[in-house]
């Protein structure tokens, strides 16, 4: 037998290895198997906690949103921009940012994204005045657009396969569902029993807490090749998306006002712009391979109207809980949770199911409910009652989001080339941040709008706004049928039997 003599040189190895050892080669290589399985899922634990703090800042400052405008004094079309700005960065920059994390180093990426995510979480819980605010939720965002494709590429390194891997995706994917639902709750309690800032700066421990966790037990990784930035295709998408939400936004003041339809039509030409772009660029961007193929076009065209009514549609929700209903933010965060619970439990039998039901069928029907209610909340008025009025639109909204979110997540993987996985993956989650943007801006309008023609006491006129909004939430979101209808034809055998090469998780 070998003797063989060991120096503890770092954290790992004084846990297991004494500083002088007697063993086979066969057992050194099963502790260091061993070892490298332990730090594997300690990864996903950081990256994980990364994915969750990301997901967290989607819902958390929803709740506090009436309260944080009574105390800046933020006008109503500027309190939508505390929302959308963190979605529209996220949405336009998530293609860019997963680029750089491939190309730069995805630790590396990492790392530098947390870093900015923490800052720009401590300058928003810190902002004085609105536009400091909206400034620090964009920079947000940016940041968000760069830590999650580097977190899921970095799990994607530490898991290459196996059992093991779809373990630890379902676990990361998992973190959707709970973040949202945390965030909801933690959004109303903090600012109840804290303060709304905190909705800011309880990210700044949870970010420290990841950066030091993948510093100590991820790798770096990067990919091969020259890297090459399609920026010209970056400007017109980031510039196209503003200037429609920051059109919808000024429709509040009048469709005809060059500042709504000028900015509209400014919007229009630049995405057309950034399409012509991508037809001829070597590296796009978007590759248009990838959303033109029939089905793929299906997810993102799916995921864009229900991003608009589930981001636009639940702000509206909570602003009626809060305002009209005069719950307290927590209560409103408990109020609002069975949408979130039953989202959950409907995808996990969605998924369940998938291979038998195929995709079309629940992307059909699921906008059913989602518009079911949307109407049903049309009813809304002062004094409504929440078991009568709110909770049955929530389960609704619920079963409905849920048949639609994971055919939708699949299908957007369905058939795609490996190269071109990471973009499919990232596109269908950019898609749902964008509609969500675009939503939030026209919903403001219209609700502004039917508000200021409602009359009568504040509190009714309120109710009508917010009622109509509804209305043309069930608009959109009925929309998502005929799309599925028309463009999924995939039979249930095909698609039962595809596994795609790397996941689309939901943000």
């Amino acid at each position: 037998m070998d003797t063989y003599t060991y120096v503890s040189i770092t954290f790992e190895e004084a846990e297991i290895l004494v500083a002088t050892q007697t063993a086979t080669p066969a057992v050194l290589a099963e502790r260091a198997e061993g070892r490298a399985s332990g730090g594997k899922w300690w990864a996903l634990v950081f990256l994980a906690l990364a994915q969750f703090m990301v997901v967290l800042d989607g819902t958390i400052v929803n709740l506090a949103l009436p309260r944080l405008q009574v105390e800046m004094g933020i006008s109503d079309s500027a309190r939508a921009w505390v929302v959308t700005a963190y979605a529209l960065a996220l949405g336009a920059f998530l293609l860019l940012g997963g680029r750089i994390a491939d190309f730069w180093g995805r630790k590396r990426a990492f790392m530098t994204a947390a870093t900015g995510f923490a800052v720009a979480s401590l300058l928003g819980g810190l902002a004085q005045a609105p536009w400091e605010l909206i400034g620090a939720r964009a920079l947000q965002g940016l940041f968000a657009a760069l830590l999650a494709p580097a977190a899921l590429a970095l799990l994607t390194v530490s898991f290459p396969g196996g059992r093991e891997r779809g373990t630890a995706f379902a676990v990361f994917g998992s973190i959707s569902g709970v973040g949202a639902a945390v965030g909801v709750l933690l959004g109303g309690f903090l600012t109840d029993y804290v303060s709304w800032r905190w909705c800011f700066l309880v990210n700044v421990p949870i970010a420290v807490v990841a950066l030091l966790g993948v510093w100590k037990r991820v790798a770096e990784s990067k990919a091969g090749g020259v890297p090459r930035y399609d920026w010209p295709g970056v400007v017109l998408a980031a510039l196209g998306l503003g200037a429609l939400v920051y059109g919808f936004t000024n429709a509040e003041y009048g469709w005809a006002t060059p500042g709504a339809w000028g900015f509209i039509l400014a919007g229009v030409v630049l995405i057309a712009l950034f399409i012509a772009v991508e037809k001829r660029v070597a590296h796009p961007l978007l590759p248009l391979r990838v959303a033109t193929e029939r089905n793929r076009a299906a997810a993102f065209l799916a995921s864009f109207l229900a991003g608009a009514v589930l981001i636009g549609g639940i702000l509206f929700i909570n602003f009626y809980i809060q305002i009209v209903l005069g719950f307290a933010p927590f209560i409103a965060g408990l109020a609002s949770l069975p949408m979130t619970v039953v989202l959950i439990i409907t995808a996990a039998i969605v998924a369940k199911n998938l291979p038998t039901l195929g995709a079309r069928i629940p992307t059909a029907v699921g906008p059913v409910f989602m518009a079911a209610a949307m109407l049903w909340l049309t009813q809304v008025t002062p004094d409504g009652n929440y078991a009568v009025v709110m909770l049955p639109a929530l389960i609704l909204l619920g079963i409905g989001l849920g048949m639609v979110f994971v055919p939708m997540q699949n299908l957007a993987l369905f058939g795609v080339d490996k190269d071109d996985a990471g973009v499919a993956s990232a596109l269908v989650n950019a898609s749902q941040q964008i509609g969500g943007s675009l939503g939030i801006a026209l919903f403001s309008t219209i609700a502004a709008a039917a508000t200021a023609t409602a009359g009568g006491a504040p509190l009714a006129a309120l109710s009508s706004g917010y009622a109509a909004v509804f209305w043309w939430a069930a608009g959109v979101a009925i929309l998502i049928a005929p799309i599925a209808l028309v463009l999924i034809d995939i039979s249930r055998k095909t698609f039962s039997g595809a596994a795609p090469d790397a996941p689309a998780v939901h943000l």
